[in-house]
């Protein structure tokens, strides 16, 4: 059944698998439970540039000046109470002010130094081990599933999932309860609009094989969904309207967050949503591109998390990337691929306004192989922790792993 939807994705016909019992989920009308919002910043967001140790005398030293984020001058980052390490000035980049804000209103808890177990520089060996909930690399020939579908395996009366992205990620591999909606602003429908829904729909109506049977239900549920979108009367979509002031900028963070918005409020029965947002492979221009891009996430983020302020006792957002950055910066003013890196939880009953896990420290000694900034907690200890606190899970969602001591995430 799964390989048949996905074989029914790449047909072209639809971006969008079945979820099952979705009907029965949304015209309940109910509150939904606990959703989780994961959010991939792919490429190895340098986290020594958005939570940055100003004062630390390693970090002065080996980071070009005009790298480096400071405590003065006409755009100084943003001051973080904490008590992670009280000797260093822990400061968010400038460009992510937002974040702070959410800081300090205790709704966002970070962490440093956060990584693999087992550290790798490759994008893809990093992205999939992290997708699949492993450390070991010798492990993707065996584990084929997600950590997410792992976990969706588990939760009692359906469990839909979505991905904001043109395809659904390997963290929801073989899940085959997911849709990939990139936007809503047009409808849910087909490519080629009713004409060839109408066609697919005669032609799978009494289907009786896998494929015809997932196509059909992959049909009736986009349906679903695009009926649940306002309308005016003379059958026009309507915009979206924000609540609680919150502006989502036209970047890839802000519509994609402003879609997870839009489908938590239809109250379908929605338990998880992946986001990624790409462009954080910052081997050059490191101090441009990054402001840029953490300005736009960071916007993007406060504005979704004003939006659904009324779902913030059961919603989570989980912020991650592959690896960090060198400590050292390269000789095209960028910083070539590390290890330890940030991670953010973002709940309303997370234990926020603290850095979280423990610094390892800057100096040549303390680096891995000498060049990277430590990871000294391992990334699925964090998201076991999420997992168990938020989303009733048991374990069995990473193979292998005896999670540690709480990190207190919550309260």
């Amino acid at each position: 059944m799964i390989q048949s939807r996905r074989a029914f994705l790449k047909t072209g016909a639809a971006a969008a698998v079945a979820w099952p019992g979705l009907r029965s989920l949304a015209l309940a009308g109910e509150p939904a439970g606990d959703a989780l919002v994961v959010v991939f910043q792919r490429g190895g967001c340098d986290g020594l540039s958005l939570l940055a140790p100003v004062n630390d005398a390693d970090y002065v030293a080996d980071r070009a000046p005009e790298l480096r984020v400071r405590d003065d001058g006409p755009k100084p980052g943003r001051r973080l109470a904490q008590n992670f390490a009280p000797a260093i000035d822990f400061r968010l980049h400038p460009e992510a002010a937002p974040l702070g804000d959410l800081y300090d209103a205790r709704h966002l808890a970070l962490l440093h130094a956060v990584g693999l177990e087992n550290g790798t520089r490759s994008h893809f060996v990093a992205q999939d081990l992290m997708e699949r909930g492993l450390s070991d690399g010798k492990e993707l020939h065996s584990v084929g599933d997600g950590w997410l579908t792992r976990l969706l395996a588990a939760q009692p009366g359906g469990a839909p999932a979505i991905s904001t992205g043109a395809a659904i990620p390997s963290a929801l591999a073989f899940h085959g309860d997911s849709l990939a909606i990139p936007d809503l602003r047009g409808g849910l429908g087909l490519p080629g609009g009713p004409p060839v829904k109408s066609v697919l729909a005669g032609l799978y109506a009494n289907a009786t094989d896998p494929f015809g049977q997932a196509a059909a239900a992959t049909l009736r549920d986009m349906d679903l969904v695009d009926s649940r979108l306002p309308r005016a009367a003379d059958g026009k979509l309507l915009d979206y309207q924000p609540e609680n002031s919150a502006v989502y900028e036209e970047t890839e963070s802000g519509r994609a967050l402003r879609t997870v918005a839009r489908l938590l409020k239809m109250e379908i029965g929605l338990k998880v949503a992946c986001v990624d947002i790409g462009g954080w492979d910052h081997h050059d221009n490191l101090a441009g591109r990054f402001s840029g891009l953490a300005g736009q996430f960071s916007k993007a983020l406060a504005a979704f998390w004003n939006d659904v302020a009324r779902y913030h006792d059961r919603l989570t957002v989980v912020v991650m990337t592959e690896f960090g950055r060198r400590l050292r910066t390269n000789k095209s003013n960028g910083a070539d691929h590390g290890h330890g890196a940030v991670m953010m939880v973002l709940s309303g009953h997370a234990k926020g306004g603290e850095i979280h896990g423990r610094w390892p420290g800057l100096a040549s000694a303390q680096l891995d192989n000498g060049v990277d900034l430590a990871a000294t907690t391992d990334y699925r200890a964090v998201l076991a922790e999420v997992l168990a606190a938020r989303m009733g899970a048991r374990g069995g969602v990473f193979p292998g792993f005896a999670a540690p001591k709480r990190l207190g995430l919550f309260i």
